[in-house]
């Protein structure tokens, strides 16, 4: 038996509940232009867990297929942002606050710093990385848009 504590959350109205068992407690900021727009507001922060650590406890969200690649899931209902996931990878994201208790979840990192909303940036030392040098994520655009692909937003709105 482990003796990991399981976290809990869901979203606004309580329609979608979901439980995570893992000892993972270092969220990131991800300043991409698609997380910006899936939350309205300047970044989105996330917990990074296996797929296989998640319960969804009254039915799963809803999901928008943002791109090829990924896709979000939602509180069809209130319209709370839950989750982010590669449609190939064993990985998803859960935001931070949708979990009942999102102080338990220590910000460790910036990613998608090209595209961070400069005016509204406090500096607070965490490492940053731009969405370019990650190589694994760059491939993933290649492989479902093409060698040419300009990774992000406009791929997907132009349909290339």
């Amino acid at each position: 038996m482990s003796d990991i504590e399981v976290l809990e959350g869901g979203c606004l109205c309580g329609r979608i509940r979901y439980c995570v068992a893992t000892d993972n407690r270092e969220g990131y900021y991800c300043h991409c232009r698609m997380c910006q727009l899936a939350f309205g507001n300047v970044f989105a922060s996330w917990l990074n867990v296996q797929k296989s650590e998640v319960s969804w406890l009254n039915g799963e969200p809803q999901y928008y297929q943002s791109s090829r690649i990924a896709k979000r899931g939602f509180c069809s209902s209130c319209g709370t942002p839950l989750s982010f996931a590669f449609v190939d990878s064993e990985r998803m994201d859960l935001s931070v606050g949708s979990f009942d208790q999102p102080n338990q979840i220590k910000p460790v990192s910036h990613f998608a710093v090209e595209t961070r909303v400069a005016a509204w940036h406090v500096p607070d030392g965490l490492p940053e990385e731009c969405a370019a040098d990650y190589q694994a994520l760059n491939d993933r655009w290649k492989q479902a848009y093409g060698e040419d692909v300009n990774p992000g937003l406009d791929a997907v709105r132009q349909g290339t």
